[in-house]
């Protein structure tokens, strides 16, 4: 069994209890943490080497410490729970089985950043987790953990759910907060960043669920252990949401030492591909990161094991990796359709673009329409030319990553399975009604060896 930091207490029967979470050892990082000073705190968490776990990997330490801090002047801390990527469900499972995790890393991190008021903003979709949330919030409060004055240290905190209304475009921070305002959510133009002018135009940090939960950890075994936890940059573990054909789908915590192949096909996490088939590809990092064929899911472009970390995924570049993002593992078989699982993603890019720049709100109304043609038997070879034209076009030219995340999938789609696209344009009327699969997609275990 693999180390366990954060689920480690999840199936404790009566956890998402103040009681029964107190009993465990839950509060014990804030003890600790109010026993020191915040800038020692902010430290801490810069020796855990703790990466952002909402999908972009920057270190959590050295962003916090980027937080202006000028004099007079309130600082927020905002926990980005609008957990919409396709394929990730990590953070739903903290908040709805351990919410007094998520509580009390977010107050160890409100007083290291020297935030008074705290928000959640949640998934819109998320309808039965704020109620959650809001008794655990009401249980420290009870207990002296949140409010006035707290442990007498003169430390101030209060914390507020948000519920958003399922815009994916929220879940970029700046799109957030200015959704948290009550405006319509787009991004902003950066500089200034959330850091300098963020939250009413004030010092702010948004962190994701998993990342702040993950400082309670931090706090209990100390920074410098919890960085020999995993390898290189990769530290601490990562939760993953592992759907798909596979096995056994879950929500499951990994040290980033497995190997892709590990976390695959053994017992204690994945379990195998489903019904007895193939491996054929898989989306490692959420439905904006690129997707990869069995064989380079399983080695790198240099014939190494692939393991599942942020280094390792993202080995050779979009050429020939992907990225840990968010840590939504989508698994496909042989028998399923790149093409129409591109279209899928297409359609959710396309509906989710705020419309404020026009490579996006233009780009991924197009991209879905050609997607369309190909894949419903109208499509021409000059299609797929065309597709990969679109996406050049989108990424790096749009005020948030929202363009790039419709751009990648379409673009790798394209590079490794390009004769799939051109089997659907040379096979029209089989391309509408088949059960899709390419033999030469055998499970590359067999290959390799």
């Amino acid at each position: 069994m693999g180390v366990k930091l954060l689920l480690d207490k999840a199936h404790v029967p009566g956890i998402r209890s103040y009681e029964v979470y107190r009993r465990e050892g839950g509060y014990a990082a804030v003890e600790k943490a109010l026993k020191m000073s915040p800038n020692d705190v902010v430290e801490e968490v810069k020796k855990s080497g703790l990466r952002g776990r909402g999908g972009a990997g920057f270190p959590s330490g050295m962003k916090w410490s980027f937080l202006a801090k000028p004099e007079g002047v309130p600082r927020y801390l905002v926990c980005n729970a609008d957990e919409s990527e396709p394929g990730t469900f990590k953070d739903r499972y903290l908040m709805e089985f351990i919410p007094h995790l998520l509580i009390e890393g977010l107050i160890v991190s409100s007083y290291a950043l020297g935030s008074s008021r705290t928000y959640i903003y949640i998934r819109g979709e998320y309808a039965w987790i704020p109620d959650i949330l809001e008794q655990a919030i009401a249980e420290a409060n009870a207990n002296g953990w949140l409010g006035k004055n707290i442990m007498g240290t003169g430390f101030d905190c209060q914390i507020y759910v948000q519920r958003g209304a399922g815009a994916y475009i929220c879940g970029e921070e700046t799109a957030l907060i200015e959704s948290l305002e009550g405006k319509r959510g787009n991004p902003r133009i950066k500089p200034p960043f959330p850091a300098v002018k963020g939250l009413y135009d004030c010092p702010t940090v948004v962190n994701n669920v998993e990342t702040l939960a993950a400082v309670v950890p931090i706090m209990n075994i100390g920074g410098e252990a919890y960085s020999k936890i995993g390898v290189g940059r990769s530290t601490g573990t990562k939760l993953i949401s592992a759907c798909g054909n596979i096995n056994k789908p879950g929500v499951y915590e990994i040290d980033m030492t497995i190997s892709v192949e590990e976390f695959i096909y053994s017992d204690e996490y994945c379990g195998g591909i489903a019904n007895g088939k193939k491996l054929k590809a898989c989306i490692p990092g959420g439905s904006s990161v690129p997707i990869l064929p069995a064989n380079l899911l399983l080695k790198t472009a240099k014939g190494e094991t692939r393991y599942m970390n942020y280094e390792s995924l993202s080995d050779g570049g979009f050429a020939t990796g992907s990225m840990m993002g968010s840590g939504g593992f989508i698994v496909l078989d042989e028998d399923q359709c790149v093409v129409r699982h591109t279209l899928s993603l297409a359609r959710f890019y396309r509906h989710e673009s705020c419309g404020q720049c026009s490579p996006c709100r233009e780009g991924t109304g197009w991209m879905e329409k050609i997607l369309h043609k190909i894949e419903y038997g109208k499509g021409q070879m000059s299609d797929i030319d065309l597709l990969w034209d679109i996406q050049r076009r989108i990424e790096g030219n749009t005020i948030c990553p929202l363009g790039d995340a419709a751009a990648w999938p379409v673009a790798a789609a394209i590079r490794h399975f390009r004769d799939e696209f051109e089997w659907h344009v040379l096979n029209p009327e089989e391309s509408q009604t088949r059960n899709f699969g390419l033999a030469h997609y055998a499970d590359p275990r067999e290959v390799i060896a």
